[in-house]
């Protein structure tokens, strides 16, 4: 049977939502950004972006490129909230859902005999319930479906074929694709394929030479709107970590101990809340100079209680000792998936 894959991409979404409950924002440029020295932008509305500012840009930065902009602090207990909602008009109207991030989902739209029609009834009922508008992309694979839904925002939605996809984006850099990073475009370009186009038309045994015998021709598939990957409908998360950048280096285990137990009780809140545990526990350490360390340590029962989590992360950290001043820190239960097995193989001996 011919798959049909949508994608659902929520516009903006963090904005929007600060939009819905501040309609008095609408049409001036908005940034959803932290206001410590090191922040990065979360989200901008397209009115901010239309002077440069993006996701990922600093904060600093946003500010200085759109002064005139309404900056805002994050808010994401909203944002998860808002996408619960989102995510169960999606449930509400189809069966099979993969659910990924907040704001964007994969939709399994096979079984109906008019798909678009049936996209079109989730986009307007995610506006009627939640005030907030998505764009769909419609495709026979997740690839396509992805990058349709991307093509016409805000409020976008875009139907394309595999070889519709190849036309449109022949032209386009690589880096268009998901999975092919900056890295690998300058590599690509570096060997004159410059285009998606290109790269289609390059053979397997040359990309083989370039990038190895199994990325090369995944590169080449991908190019071509090539994708069998499966819809993933229940996502479980193999592990839980909190971290936290600080707006000024912080040097000395006197002075790091206590954030890293903040971060271990906040970590091991939700996992109580999740009823989720686990074996590995570890940090992780970024330094002044940006190299980062990881350190972990499993142990033979899964746990989510804090003064043991707390216990080892401060073990690993004082094994550690940062030579330098650190940059981030950060705490991480690990193995969650391991314990749901376990869990379940027991209840089937039972």
């Amino acid at each position: 049977m011919r798959r049909v894959i949508a994608h659902v991409d929520m516009d903006a979404f963090y904005v929007s939502v600060e939009l819905h409950r501040r309609p008095e924002l609408r049409g001036l440029p908005v940034v959803v950004a932290g206001t410590g020295p090191r922040a990065v932008v979360t989200t901008a509305s397209y009115e901010a972006r239309k002077f440069g500012v993006f996701s990922a840009t600093p904060a600093s930065r946003a500010r200085r490129l759109c002064p005139q902009a309404v900056f805002l602090p994050p808010d994401f207990e909203l944002y998860r909230a808002r996408s619960r909602d989102v995510m169960a008009v999606l449930h509400e109207h189809v069966e099979r859902v993969q659910v990924v991030g907040l704001d964007e989902a994969y939709l399994d739209l096979t079984p109906f005999d008019r798909p678009k029609a049936a996209a079109r009834m989730v986009k307007h009922a995610v506006r009627e319930r939640t005030g907030l508008t998505c764009s769909i992309g419609i495709g026979p694979n997740k690839l396509v479906a992805k990058v349709a839904s991307d093509a016409d925002k805000p409020d976008g939605f875009t139907v394309l074929s595999r070889e519709m996809a190849r036309e449109r984006f022949a032209g386009a850099s690589p880096g268009l694709i998901p999975g092919i990073g900056p890295k690998t475009v300058v590599r690509l370009e570096s060997e004159g394929i410059t285009t998606l186009g290109a790269l289609a038309a390059t053979s397997d045994e040359r990309l083989a030479e370039l990038f190895g015998s199994r990325l090369g021709p995944h590169l080449r598939n991908l190019a071509r709107f090539e994708d069998d990957r499966p819809l993933e409908l229940e996502r479980r998360a193999k592990s839980e970590a909190r971290e936290t950048t600080f707006d000024h280096d912080i040097d000395g285990l006197a002075a790091l101990e206590p954030i890293l137990a903040r971060l271990a009780g906040e970590l091991c809140q939700t996992l109580v809340k999740q009823d989720s545990r686990g074996r590995t526990i570890g940090i992780k350490v970024r330094l002044d100079d940006f190299s980062t360390h990881t350190r972990a340590r499993t142990r033979p029962e899964p746990t989510n209680d804090v003064d043991l989590v707390t216990a080892v992360a401060t073990d690993l950290l004082r094994e550690f000792d940062p030579p330098r001043p650190v940059r981030l820190l950060g705490v991480r239960v690990a193995g969650l998936d391991e314990a749901r097995e376990r869990e379940g193989q027991l209840e089937l001996s039972v």
